[in-house]
Formats: C-alpha cells, structure tokens, sequence
C-alpha cells in the first residue's frame, strides 16, 4: 500500500471511531477534499466505484418492494444521424449506416448462398458508431481529475494505457437499482424550459423538493429537470447555451442530500462557463473526481413531469466498455407505492 493510501486508511479508521452512534462506517463522513485533491474512498484503497457502493441488497430490496407495477416511463433518448453531440468539440458525432440491404445482398452474394436463398432471407445489416458522451449515457468516475489523478488517487500516468483505464472503467459499474427521485425545476418555476445558460441554485432544488412535497434520501439517483429535452430534435438549439447545476446545486444534492448519482435532461449536466470558485474545481471535477458520484446526461425527464411522478424504482445498466470513462443507458422509471416509514 502507499503511503498515499495508508494516510487515507488511518484517516478512514480514525473516522469511524469517531462517528456518532447509528451512524454507517461505510458512508464519507469528510466528503469535501480540500482545494485541489481527489476524494479518496471511504470504501478502501481498490474501491472503483465510489458512491455505487452504497447499492446494497437491502437498498435494492427497499425500492422494488415498493413498485406498483403500473406504467413503466423510459428515460432514454433516440439515437438518430445529425443528433446532439460534441462534434463541436472535435469529438465523433453519431454515424449509421447499412451493411447489408435484401436487395443489395441478392446481387453482391457475400457467402455464396445464390439468388434464391438471399431473396428469401431479406439480410438486413447495420453498423453505428459515436463519441461514448451521446445519447442517454452515465459518466464513469475517470471522465474528469485533478492533475493527472483521478477518484481514489489512481494515476492516468501508472493506471492508463492506450485501451482505456486499467480501473475505475465503466464496466466495473453494477446495475444501478436505486430510488429515483425528479426535481422538475422548470415546473416549478412555471416554464417549459428553463432560460438560456439559467444556473440552477441550491435555493431552486430546495424550492422544488418543497413543492413536490419529496425528500432527498442517501444512495438516491437524484435526476434535475430544465425542460431542455423538448429541444432534443433541434440539435443546434440544444446544444446552444444549455441551463445546467450550478456548483453549489451540486453540493446540496450530494453532501447535504446524500445523492449516489446525479443527472439531468441536458448534455453538459452543469452550464457555461464552468464556475470555479476560491478553491474548489469545476462542477464535473467535484462530482466524478472529489465525490466519487456518476452523472447521468441526456436524460428524457419530461413525462414524468407530466405525470408528476417525483419518486420512483430506478433501474438501468451501462454497456460494459472496459476501461470506458462513459458508456450509453437504457433507464427506466417504475412508479412506487408512499414509503409509510417516511
């Protein structure tokens, strides 16, 4: 072990020791690291997962039981040819197109089945490719780092290769099974969708939660929505000037809420330019890098506004991309009975 990590160690031990009565030895009791340093992980110095861990089969158990089996809402977008991407950036936008067509397959014969067997099978073939940051997608906790180093200290310099991180990649995600809670601030604020570059506050989150009369409870998948998504088939329009978390929204949800991941309808999760102030880092740096907490993006949020579904059984799962810092998600939103003991 390094010393990096045995200093992390004691400071965990001496922690625990000094947690009240009741309280989980498993849950990041110092969750700011000061200035410029990667949190370290609570949960030892192998964790790769950060926040995932507090997925438990009790947590997981909880929330089914609660299902009540009614409309499932499915949280994921389309992926269509000229979506919205960051090809701005220089990074690949989504790309599809046919391998195989019935017509084309009867006349080229690739395997040498002849005419009537290709005319009867009617072979169709795809392929796509894109940017890992398209489309409904999870951050993995390597995305964003400080100097060279990513959550838990791991080091791009001795843990990444030219296949991807030697850890913390996406596939090491479990699949997530969580309580789901929807903060609708654009529906509590009375729009459809919040202004160009509107920095959403802790004050609107507080504002939001009180109107739908929900709480925030630790290990949520916390999802923000600011009605961005209505923009999703106008690319340039959604990807111009976008809303997004301010860093203190984000600090609410996570060291005050207790979210285990956070998203939101928009591409960006947070707005531009990124806010660093006095000596904190830029809003995905703190999450991913300092709080070892995922972010969903590109998140289809508004029927269940709609619906005023605020609480729900969240399910999902990444593509298992090894060494991957971001992978695509199918998640779904299953409506749950009141939690009595709450």
């Amino acid at each position: 072990m390094s010393l990096h990590h045995l200093a992390a160690a004691l400071g965990l031990l001496l922690g625990a020791l000094a947690l009240p009565a009741g309280a989980h030895p498993s849950v990041p009791t110092e969750r700011v690291p000061s200035g410029q340093q990667v949190g370290i992980s609570p949960w030892g110095p192998t964790d790769e997962i950060g926040r995932l861990n507090l997925i438990t089969d009790a947590s997981r158990a909880a929330i089914l039981s609660r299902v009540t089996g009614g409309k499932v809402y499915d949280l994921a977008t389309d992926y269509y040819v000229g979506m919205p991407s960051w090809q701005d950036a220089g990074d690949p936008h989504y790309q599809f197109w046919m391998t195989h067509t019935p017509q084309g397959t009867v006349i080229d014969d690739p395997m040498g089945v002849g005419e009537t067997m290709n005319s009867t099978r009617s072979y169709t073939g795809t392929a796509f490719s894109m940017y890992s940051h398209t489309g409904t997608h999870i951050d993995a906790l390597n995305h964003f780092g400080i100097h060279g180093r990513i959550w838990n200290g791991f080091e791009a310099s001795r843990h990444l290769g030219d296949r991807g991180w030697k850890v913390t990649g996406v596939e090491k995600f479990p699949p997530l099974v969580a309580r789901g809670v929807l903060i609708d601030v654009a529906g509590a604020k009375g729009v459809a969708m919040l202004p160009d570059n509107y920095r959403v506050t802790r004050q609107d989150l507080q504002q939001a939660l009180r109107r739908q009369k929900i709480d925030l409870r630790q290990g949520d998948i916390v999802l923000i929505r600011t009605g961005r998504m209505q923009l999703f088939d106008q690319p340039r329009a959604y990807m111009a000037n976008p809303p997004g978390m301010s860093l203190d929204a984000a600090r609410f949800l996570v060291e005050d809420g207790g979210a285990m991941v956070v998203g939101a309808d928009n591409l960006s999760f947070e707005t531009f330019p990124s806010e660093v102030a006095d000596d904190y880092v830029p809003l995905h740096t703190y999450l991913l890098a300092q709080q070892g907490a995922p972010i969903i993006e590109l998140v289809a949020l508004d029927a269940l506004a709609r619906d005023r579904v605020y609480e729900f059984a969240f399910i999902g799962g990444p593509l298992k991309i090894r060494g991957g810092d971001a992978a695509p998600l199918r998640p779904v939103a299953l409506p749950v009975r009141p939690d009595e003991i709450h």
